[in-house]
């Protein structure tokens, strides 16, 4: 079994050559240590071995986490968004890339913090996955410019999990071309695709992610 040292190395250099694959570098690559039942002294000496970005799926467990962690760290909401939960991800986080619904975005705005957020797709259809259709984030995507405190930053996307990450590329390649459509469409400048996790965050980044969610592949197997 890997230390958690090494296993943060072997993702950096995974990242590295998956990102000398599609002509970038590895500073074109975000990693965010996902975190979902880590406890916090793990976090911290994730910390400690150069992991700055952190994702958290559950508010109510991230808020403990997070106001006891020392500064210099970077929050990101990865998880579905309950809108009675928002008053404390607005304090709490420092991205959220989860936005699926109007709803949730004209909340996050009332609370007068800026933020930067990524809107979540769906693009297998996948019943059990959270995120919108494109269509459905279209009419998300209208409600933005009338908004004060939202920046719209990128979308996100979760594949299915499979044993062959290549029979997932198409949906990371669909991604790249629906954030160039969008911006087109909507006169914006996003630029920030989350997409690929511990299974498939190399063909991810051949495809386009300049940020990835890396749980297992770092912490272990969580339960």
């Amino acid at each position: 079994m890997n230390s958690l040292k090494d296993s943060i190395e072997i993702v950096r250099t995974k990242i590295k050559e998956a990102s000398l694959r599609s002509g970038r570098t590895e500073d074109d690559v975000l990693l965010i240590g996902v975190t979902k039942n880590v406890d916090l002294e793990r976090i911290k000496q994730a910390y400690s071995y150069g992991i700055r970005d952190f994702g958290e799926n559950y508010v109510q467990e991230a808020r403990k986490k997070i106001e006891a962690f020392p500064e210099g760290a970077t929050w990101h909401m990865i998880g579905h968004i309950q809108t009675n939960k928002i008053k404390y991800i607005t304090r709490l986080f420092n991205w959220v890339h989860s936005i699926d619904r109007v709803e949730v975005l004209e909340i996050l705005d009332r609370y007068g913090r800026q933020m930067k957020v990524l809107f979540e797709l769906n693009i297998s259809g996948e019943q059990s996955k959270n995120g919108a259709s494109p269509d459905e984030i279209k009419k998300v995507l209208e409600k933005v410019k009338a908004l004060n405190f939202i920046e719209p930053v990128g979308l996100m996307t979760m594949a299915p999990y499979v044993d062959n990450p290549e029979d997932v590329r198409w949906i990371f390649k669909r991604m790249r071309e629906i954030l160039t459509e969008l911006n087109r469409e909507f006169g914006l400048n996003m630029k920030e695709l989350s997409m690929g996790m511990s299974s498939d965050f190399e063909v991810a980044i051949e495809e386009g992610a300049t940020m990835v969610r890396i749980g297992t592949a770092i912490f272990g197997e969580r339960h």
